[in-house]
This record gives structure tokens, C-alpha cells and sequence, in this order.
């Protein structure tokens, strides 16, 4: 059995697509999950308590953390550190690998401009500071012997169908509403966005490979780094629409933030966009052969995908 928590997001079913080139033996834990694969066994549940997190991993061989919290410091302060702790402690009492899908949040300020697997962790956000409080969790009881689990960590990411995408956003979106597309800060700086279809594919990949466990791992990502207004380029091509853009400098993100709650919560990461920030997934893409999607290809999806 191959367990997902956190399976109703972006990740979770896709993830579940992909579980299905390993074992047809896949549980669905969510408040409301629904059937991605005809297989699929179905596990509503509230993961804010540990009983029924452990109840979820019963019988667990390999057990995918994907979940997604409120895009709020203070939702992630509480519920995050909560939710690691019964996750290991229920995976450890039922003996089950753990696959946890990360972001780069934990990084050093100065790493952002080119990040590996062996970037310092020295945050400098409230919401960096949850995310390297987590993952030390898990590698803590790596090194301790007591739990087999891997990070696979991604970049910000875009793709079909995903509503967590600043990219999606702020750009598709915007020209779909016919207005010009959005950028925080500095367009003309680099930024990578790992493509979910490719992330989803590479994290069933590493639950499912033996050697793969205790230790870090980059998701497959495009190594040739756009800017945003290349990014926004791109996408007003495949649409046919006007290259127009408007940047949102940090001055304005937080006027903004006194009315609307989630760009509330930006100015702290503003950070990843006032210089470049790229995103290195070479160990990956060397151990496993693997290609990530070119951005090209990955917007003209995102554009026929939609339609």
C-alpha cells in the first residue's frame, strides 16, 4: 500500500497517476479525497490529529506527505510542526518509508542564486524558518536510524490545471481575463518553476527506488532559467495575446497586502524575486536519465490543457 496525505492538491493527484506504474494498491487521505485512479481506496480524514494520522498510514509500505497548508505564517507555525510529528511517529510505528514533497523556503538569502541539494539552511523568513524546523524533524530521525525517508524538494512550480501557481496566476490568468500579466518586484531576473507533471513523476520515482531514501533530492527542472519577462513572453505567444506586463514593486505588495490576505503574506519572500534564482536538479537528472520539461513545452501544455 502507497499512501498519499494531502491527496485532493495539485501534487496528491497527480502523484496518484503516476503510483499507478508501481502498484495498483494506492489510499487517498483527505478531508474529502476523490478517486483519481479506479483502484484507489478512499480515507477521509482530519490530519490535524495524530490518532487519525496514524490511523492513515496503517498498513503503509511508502507513505507521500503532499499536503498544503493556508498560505499564512501563522497557519503553518501551528499546523506544520503538528502534522511532521505524527506523520514520523505514525510511520515509524508501522514500519512505512517517507516521501516528503518540500519547497526551497529554508534556503540561505545568498544561496537563491544557484540552489542544490547541499545549500546552507539558514532562512530568512518567518515561513523558512517552519519549513527548516520540518525537514530537520525528518532528517534527525534519518541519522538516528529510526526512520527510512527522503525530501524530494521543489521550486516554485506551474502547470496544468494548478491554482497554486504564481505563474499560472499571475500570468495565464491574466491575460485569459483579457489584463496584463503580473510580476513581483523585477522581471528581468531569472526564476525557476519546476513543471508538476515532471515533479509528480520524478516523487513517485524516488518512493519507489530502494537506494533513493535518506537523503535530499532537487525535482527534475528546466536548467535554462527564464526571466519573467521571458516567462510572460512566452505565454503571450502561445495565447496570441499582447505582450503586456505590470510589476508590482515590494512598496505596493504591501499596500495591497492591507486588503487582500495572501499578497499580506509576500513581502517576506520577496527576496526570491529581486535577484535570480535558480534551481539545480542536476543529481537528479544524472542518477535517473532524466529530461526535465523545457519551459516552451511546459507553457504551450498549460495553454492546450486549459482550452
Amino acid at each position: 500500500m502507497q499512501t498519499i496525505l494531502g491527496a485532493n492538491g495539485t501534487i496528491g493527484s497527480l502523484l496518484a497517476k503516476e503510483l499507478m506504474n508501481y502498484t495498483d494498491k494506492i489510499r487517498l487521505v483527505s478531508r474529502k479525497p476523490r478517486k483519481v485512479n479506479e483502484t484507489d481506496e478512499l480515507f477521509p480524514a482530519d490530519l490535524s490529529n495524530p490518532a487519525v494520522v496514524d490511523q492513515a498510514v496503517g498498513g503503509s509500505d511508502v507513505v507521500y506527505l503532499v499536503v498544503g497548508f493556508d498560505y499564512n505564517v501563522k497557519v503553518w507555525e501551528e499546523k506544520w510542526p503538528r502534522l511532521m510529528i505524527a506523520t514520523i511517529d505514525a510511520c515509524k510505528k508501522h514500519n512505512a518509508r517517507l516521501v516528503f514533497f518540500d519547497n526551497v523556503y529554508m534556503y540561505d538569502i545568498n544561496a537563491i542564486p544557484h540552489m542544490t541539494e547541499e545549500s546552507p539552511n539558514n532562512p530568512p523568513s518567518k515561513k523558512g524558518l517552519v519549513r527548516k524546523q520540518i525537514a530537520q524533524m525528518i532528517m534527525d530521525e534519518v541519522k538516528a536510524g529510526k526512520l527510512m525517508a527522503l525530501i524530494a524538494r521543489s521550486a516554485d512550480f506551474y502547470g496544468p490545471d494548478n491554482d497554486k501557481s504564481f505563474v499560472n496566476e499571475m500570468v495565464y490568468k491574466k491575460f485569459l481575463k483579457g489584463s496584463r500579466a503580473n510580476w513581483f518586484v523585477d522581471p528581468d531576473k531569472k526564476h525557476s518553476f519546476t513543471f508538476t507533471p515532471d515533479a509528480a513523476k520524478a516523487t513517485a520515482l524516488l518512493g519507489n527506488t530502494d537506494d533513493a531514501y535518506n537523503t535530499i533530492w532537487h525535482l527534475p527542472t528546466d536548467k535554462n532559467t527564464l526571466t519573467g519577462r521571458e516567462f510572460v513572453e512566452l505565454f503571450s505567444k502561445e495565447m496570441k495575446v499582447a505582450d503586456k506586463i505590470f510589476v508590482m514593486p515590494l512598496w505596493l505588495i504591501r499596500i495591497v497586502g492591507i486588503f487582500v490576505p495572501v499578497i499580506k503574506e509576500m513581502p517576506e519572500m520577496m527576496y526570491q524575486y529581486d535577484r535570480d534564482y535558480f534551481f539545480d536538479s542536476s543529481k537528479f537528472e544524472k542518477r535517473f536519465e532524466f529530461i526535465p520539461t523545457t519551459y516552451s513545452e511546459g507553457i504551450k501544455r498549460i495553454v492546450e490543457l486549459s482550452k
